[in-house]
């Protein structure tokens, strides 16, 4: 973990911070800006950019991935440039649950894969590197996205340590648990084998 030196009232600040700039459901506003519809009355419901796919727009998905992403990398270093690395983990943090768990939409928000993904590279690219490759290597071998997310995350916090980027094993740690907890539906199809896999309609 990092070194502590960032004020409480200031690290609560970050946390705002983080949480507001990952509540905001990239997804949803360029759906509705693309005329795709409501996003939540497609497919699984989700926000996230495997959901978007769903509307047979790629390019919507693959900005609503990358706008995903940035918004946790955005929050990691705009806290690291004003404050430390305690107050970029906080904030980091928080714009994935903020992901997950946007106020303005009752809390349910999307599985965080994307903003995990952003988080880390953010903080410690080595590990983001190592992760993205796990789950594209994962991807490729097993034609499951949900799988490929769960094997990423699981491998995170071994290859923070593998990697020398001890600091951010427990922030790992932490994402990885709440990764599969927004997955423990899909965990269920993998087991029963009925997980969609990539590509299929």
């Amino acid at each position: 973990m990092p070194e502590f030196v960032t004020g409480t009232t200031a690290l609560i600040l970050w946390a705002v911070f983080g949480y507001l700039i990952g509540s905001i459901p990239f997804g949803i506003l360029l759906t509705r800006m693309m005329g795709l519809g409501d996003l939540r009355q497609i497919g699984s419901g989700n926000i996230g950019a495997t959901n978007v796919l769903r509307t047979g727009n790629k390019r919507a998905a693959a900005a609503t991935l990358l706008l995903d992403g940035a918004k946790g990398a955005v929050a990691v270093l705009i806290a690291r440039a004003m404050a430390a690395e305690d107050a970029a983990q906080v904030a980091g943090l928080m714009a994935f649950l903020g992901h997950c768990y946007p106020v303005w939409l009752r809390f349910r928000g999307g599985k965080g894969v994307a903003t995990f993904l952003g988080v880390l590279l953010a903080l410690a690219w080595p590990v983001g590197l190592a992760i993205c490759a796990t789950w594209l290597l994962t991807a490729v071998m097993k034609r499951i996205s949900s799988l490929a997310a769960l094997v990423g995350a699981a491998t995170s916090s071994a290859w923070a340590m593998f990697l020398g980027q001890g600091e951010v094993f427990f922030l790992c740690v932490i994402l990885t648990l709440i990764v599969f907890w927004r997955h423990r539906a899909n965990i269920v199809r993998i087991n029963r084998g009925t997980e969609p896999k990539i590509g299929s309609k």
